[in-house]
């Protein structure tokens, strides 16, 4: 029918889970490879990525030989990068371009506790409509904390789902209700706004074009890759979801990960 959304199906399409990981990180070294109960972390988001439903393929991409030796042990896939990459876009984009795939979905290696149903939540649009280049996820923010504090980034979507922007700052603006910002308020989603949960999926054409773009003026003023999209005036798809996770920054987060781990066994 003339006019009508293009659409395929995720058993045609080849989907690839990228896992970027490096040992140098300023908070927490060789947190990639840090022992999770027995698994290396890095394990941990292998093994859940590949229980997605879409996902055709996971492999992770590093350029650091103790990360490859870890997962050639559990038996996963690793492609070698260079290692003057400055982002895990750059270093997925390097592995993308010398593989056949139609989307490259980016799992945060730092994301142990990933729910595959949120990286089949993160897909599907993508499989659904052929236009959007790239997709993402937002969760419900239920706590103060989250909306004021500038590691936990906020995300604003306009009445189709599609990212109007993202955000360290607390957005939006409650501004005649500045006296309701208590959790409570937030729980029962009075004040409703949404965390950014960091996994993306691109079309593969589309994440080689975007890793040659030059960095943009907000991106590097909020230290936000996505933005460098939005600023070249390409659509980012915004799928909402019931699951977060709980991101590996520093050897505290990992204690809660093993504490998380310990009560669901």
């Amino acid at each position: 029918m003339k006019g009508q959304i293009p659409r395929v199906t995720a058993h045609f399409m080849r989907i690839t889970a990228l896992i970027p990981a490096r040992y140098a990180s300023t908070r927490f070294e060789g947190k990639a490879i840090a022992d999770i109960m027995g698994k290396p972390m890095v394990q941990h988001v292998y093994e859940r990525a590949a229980r997605a439903a879409f996902v055709s393929e996971v492999i992770v991409a590093t350029d650091d030989e103790r990360i490859a030796a870890a997962v050639r042990a559990f038996g996963g896939r690793v492609e070698m990068t260079l290692g003057s990459h400055e982002t895990g876009t750059d270093r997925l984009a390097e592995v993308a371009a010398r593989i056949n795939s139609d989307l490259i979905v980016n799992v945060q290696g730092d994301e142990p506790l990933i729910d595959p149903a949120m990286i089949d939540e993160a897909i599907r649009p993508l499989t659904l409509d052929s236009s959007i280049e790239m997709g993402t996820l937002k969760t419900r923010i239920k706590t103060l904390h989250d909306f004021l504090s500038p590691n936990v980034v906020k995300v604003i979507t306009d009445k189709d789902g599609f990212a109007l922007y993202f955000s360290r700052s607390p957005v939006p603006n409650f501004r005649d209700k500045w006296n309701d910002l208590k959790d409570e308020a937030f729980e029962s989603g009075r004040l409703l706004c949404y965390k950014h949960v960091g996994i993306y999926v691109y079309r593969k054409d589309f994440l080689l074009q975007f890793a040659k773009m030059s960095p943009t003026f907000l991106e590097m003023s909020e230290k936000l890759e996505q933005l460098r999209a939005l600023e070249n005036c390409y659509r980012i798809k915004v799928e909402e979801t019931m699951y977060d996770s709980i991101g590996v920054d520093t050897p505290a987060d990992l204690e809660k990960v093993i504490e998380s781990l310990m009560k669901s066994h």
